[in-house]
């Protein structure tokens, strides 16, 4: 079982991606899929977490996660206030949203990243004038860990958008599978 925790702030569409990954890797094939938010008293702004859980197998476990295999990070700003490594597994993968390299933030490990931002603004997804970067992500993560493929995350997309936002949300997936940089500087 591979076990999935986002990291973002509220309406940045962290519980949508978890959804759209949870759809697209059954789609992909995987038998067991979950995804679930995480809610307190969080407001748009404040940070929070969804996760997703995907196995060959059907998932019988439905608590939070703690210690993920993958972390992916919507806002980077999150890297100074939340204790975004402390919830990966030893060897686990770091997917960041961020202009700069793993190297450049001093993040060591398994990392990849994308300016998820960047193209969220070429692609005109916005959300009361923020980018949006939830699709441009499920691109980071189709590339840097292989378990969903493209293919399967333009169907999940389908699955939760139609019309031309589902046109224009896959051309960004697209773009950001395409321009995701992967590292794997050791713990």
């Amino acid at each position: 079982m591979y076990e999935v925790i986002w990291h973002g702030r509220g309406g940045q569409g962290v519980v949508i991606a978890a959804q759209i990954l949870a759809e697209s890797a059954y789609l992909h094939g995987f038998k067991g899929v979950t995804s679930a938010p995480t809610f307190g008293p969080e407001r748009r702004g404040a940070p929070l977490t969804a996760s997703t859980r995907i196995s060959d197998t059907p998932i019988r476990t439905f608590s939070q996660i703690w210690k993920a295999d993958i972390a992916v990070v919507l806002d980077p700003s999150l890297l100074e206030v939340v204790d975004i490594t402390g919830s990966l597994k030893p060897g686990g993968l770091l997917i960041i949203n961020t202009a700069k390299s793993a190297a450049e933030i001093g993040i060591k490990g398994k990392t990849s990243t994308l300016d998820a931002a960047a193209i969220a603004i070429r692609f005109h997804l916005f959300k009361e004038g923020a980018p949006i970067v939830n699709t441009p992500m499920l691109g980071v993560f189709a590339k840097a860990t292989g378990l969903v493929s493209l293919e399967a995350m333009e169907k999940g997309l389908k699955w939760k958008l139609s019309g031309t936002a589902a046109t224009t949300n896959i051309a960004a997936l697209r773009a950001a599978y395409e321009e995701t940089l992967i590292g794997t500087e050791p713990y």
